[in-house]
């Protein structure tokens, strides 16, 4: 089984056009545009036909509320997508402390649509994570018992606050909200990485998924740690569109060396853990 825990496919005619150079600069020769209509929506059989293709059994499609960096996915364009095979796509919330209140209210609205988890985007939407009144947010996960997801790392997008992608800003929110699992996307990407590292082996609820971060390079980025270790606190993820395909990224995960026990939790089973509802 492989959930891919980190995949965007939004209405292209919603996006800044830095979003598509992103997509096409390192999707390579993925035909991701296939899955696309000419008037750039999203078709629900194709995208589902391309993710089997690559062998991704689960996909968490991520809405996305930036306007100043990417634009305003709302979650309500990918709901055809969930309908057309309710199995293999789960949708994931997203609040801007900038557009949303109040943000209980709004957190919890996009959670009845069926989102599994809240991704909050601090460096698009240019907001501090530790933020009390972003502390409602993880009120409401508490209570519903679902994962936050925190992009940590730089972003490349004009607009963005690259500073706000720093994990040690969650350091107290981690500890103040220790049932709810964090979920660390990019894995600190940029010059974060032992940060990022050391609060996933320090912390119990805390997760680092691989969205964006080539697999031959993780030795690499995670130099200073046992990367077996570590491997035990990763959530496969690819960032779609902006990867040469899943299939690729987990052969290369396989050349890593980590065996098929602590491969089979990076692939679904940390997932399975912390994301409800995905019958893995």
């Amino acid at each position: 089984m492989i959930v891919d825990a980190h995949v965007h496919v939004p209405r292209l005619s919603t996006l800044k056009p830095a979003w598509l150079e992103w997509a096409d600069q390192f999707s390579g020769d993925h035909p991701w545009r296939s899955v696309y209509s000419a008037d750039g929506d999203p078709i629900p059989a194709r995208l589902d036909a391309l993710l089997a293709e690559q062998g991704v059994d689960r996909a968490l499609l991520f809405c996305e509320y930036s306007p100043r960096a990417t634009g305003i996915q709302p979650i309500e364009d990918l709901l055809p997508v969930v309908a057309y095979n309710p199995v293999r796509f789960r949708l994931v919330a997203n609040v801007n402390p900038h557009l949303h209140h109040p943000l209980a209210s709004e957190v919890e609205r996009q959670l009845d649509l069926g989102a599994v988890a809240v991704k909050l985007h601090p460096v698009h939407g240019c907001f501090s994570p530790r933020d009390r009144e972003v502390y409602a947010v993880y009120r409401v996960c508490e209570e519903r018992g679902v994962p936050v997801i925190f992009h940590s790392g730089v972003s490349s997008f004009p607009g963005s606050r690259s500073s706000y992608g720093d994990p040690a800003l969650l350091v107290d929110v981690v500890e103040d909200f220790p049932a709810v699992q964090f979920v660390f996307a990019h894995g600190g990407r940029g010059w974060w990485y032992d940060i990022a590292a050391f609060l996933a082996l320090a912390k119990p609820n805390v997760w680092l998924d691989l969205a964006g971060l080539p697999p031959r390079k993780l030795p690499e980025y995670y130099a200073r740690f046992d990367l077996r270790r570590l491997a035990a606190r990763w959530i496969f993820g690819t960032d779609w569109p902006g990867v040469p395909g899943a299939a690729r990224n987990v052969a290369a995960l396989r050349e890593l060396g980590l065996g098929e026990e602590l491969l089979t939790g990076v692939l679904s089973g940390n997932a399975a853990k912390i994301f409800p509802g995905l019958d893995v």
